[in-house]
């Protein structure tokens, strides 16, 4: 990669790892449910009328949507809500890989070979190490709800795959239209109209910034550059800049929110980050070609 492009996937990396502590300070100002409806609102408008016409076929765009938009990020904004840290959030959040090779396996047919297996085992020991340093002084079902984020981001990424879209900007913005609605519907049926209307009319210039952060510069430019530097480059050469991502969320939230990096943590994140890394580099093997038919001689 030439260096110019690799600046650019460092820079994606540190904007999606800052994201988790630009959405700690977003769910000061709005529910999680509605925090997550105007981020997509925001991300898909005026973007929508400037990308041109879907690539895809709108039952991917739907899917990917509802898993993705509404499933994962509704989930993670409800953990974050409940007591999740950023920083851990970020790290967490990584077992999206280990998911997608599950998944995977199952839909597609792609069989892991031992070392991907290896990278499992060592990202989900790292997850159980997580779950314990956060069971001995936080919320466990905010740690659960992040993982069930994470198990619908692995969903999500099979979907993307089976769509194959050509322009990943002009996906990720049409996705970006499918969960406005459901995610407002839901925010008025769990958090309230008088929530939601109050939240709204307490907006400011910091919600305004954080609500751009979180659609423009995390969605529609991250997504955006992530394609163009998987257009032009294997996938094998930028996938290991996400290991980046809760090194910048760690450190992030250490730096501007206070959040203390137990030793307990720091060993959880050494092993899903190699777990991941593993579990994302190496190469699954083929399926397994179907049967020959067995071909009976004819009686004479």
């Amino acid at each position: 990669m030439r260096p110019l492009h690799i600046a650019l996937a460092a820079l994606v990396a540190a904007v999606w790892g800052v994201n988790f502590v630009v959405i700690e300070l977003g769910l000061a100002h709005f529910p999680p449910l509605l925090f997550s409806a105007l981020r997509f609102l925001v991300a898909a408008l005026p973007a929508v009328f400037l990308v041109g016409r879907p690539t895809v076929a709108w039952k991917w765009i739907i899917a990917v949507g509802l898993t993705l938009g509404v499933a994962k990020f509704g989930l993670l904004f409800i953990g974050m809500d409940r007591g999740m840290p950023a920083g851990l959030s970020s790290l967490v959040l990584q077992v999206q890989a280990v998911f997608t090779a599950l998944f995977a396996a199952a839909a597609l047919g792609e069989r892991p070979g031992r070392t991907r297996v290896l990278g499992m085992g060592v990202a989900l020991a790292g997850i159980g190490v997580a779950a314990v340093d956060e069971g001995a002084g936080g919320p466990v079902l905010a740690f659960v709800l992040v993982v069930a984020a994470a198990a619908c981001w692995g969903v999500s990424n099979v979907l993307t795959r089976k769509a194959a879209p050509r322009d990943s900007l002009n996906f990720m913005v049409w996705v970006s239209t499918v969960p406005v609605l459901p995610l407002l519907g839901l925010s008025l049926l769990l958090e309230g109209w008088d929530r939601d209307a109050e939240a709204l009319a307490a907006l400011d210039w910091s919600g305004v910034g954080i609500i751009v952060y979180v659609a423009w510069i995390t969605t529609v430019f991250g997504f955006g550059a992530w394609g163009f530097l998987l257009r032009n480059h294997p996938a094998s050469s930028v996938a290991p800049f996400t290991l980046l991502v809760p090194v910048f969320g760690m450190s992030s939230a250490a730096l501007f929110l206070g959040e203390s990096i137990s030793p307990l943590r720091w060993c959880a994140a050494a092993l899903l980050v190699g777990g991941v890394a593993l579990t994302s580099l190496a190469r699954p093997r083929p399926a397994a070609p179907p049967p020959l038919p067995e071909v009976r001689e004819a009686a004479v």
